[in-house]
């Protein structure tokens, strides 16, 4: 991912956002790409989201299914899995708790005199 945030920070919540992409559609790489960078995240790189969507896949928590293009090569789709789902559902409430603990953090100790 590249763009206006910190790399650590996008690096960290990276496997959120593409669980988050794929959410309840399949969809392959590239509108994976598509969806992140359109939330303002950034531009991620394939050489970053396909290992990831790998070791999601051997994880158990993505499928994927080639199909045939109409027009041009073929997609490899990715659709979440009931585990995905779940993974999805709790670090998306774990995400929710993080902010608000930093943002409370940030926002109390930065007063201006």
């Amino acid at each position: 991912m590249t763009d206006s945030w910190p790399s650590p920070w996008t690096r960290g919540v990276l496997e959120l956002a593409v669980l988050g992409a794929v959410g309840a559609d399949r969809a392959y790489g590239y509108l994976i790409a598509q969806r992140i960078a359109e939330s303002g995240l950034g531009t991620i790189k394939g050489g970053t989201l396909y290992p990831l969507l790998q070791r999601l896949e051997q994880e158990g928590v993505v499928t994927s299914q080639w199909e045939a293009g109409e027009r041009g090569p073929g997609r490899k789709y990715f659709t979440l899995t009931a585990s995905g789902i779940e993974r999805l559902h709790d670090q998306r409430e774990q995400w929710l708790r993080f902010t608000a603990s930093v943002g409370n953090l940030i926002e109390n100790r930065t007063a201006t005199p």
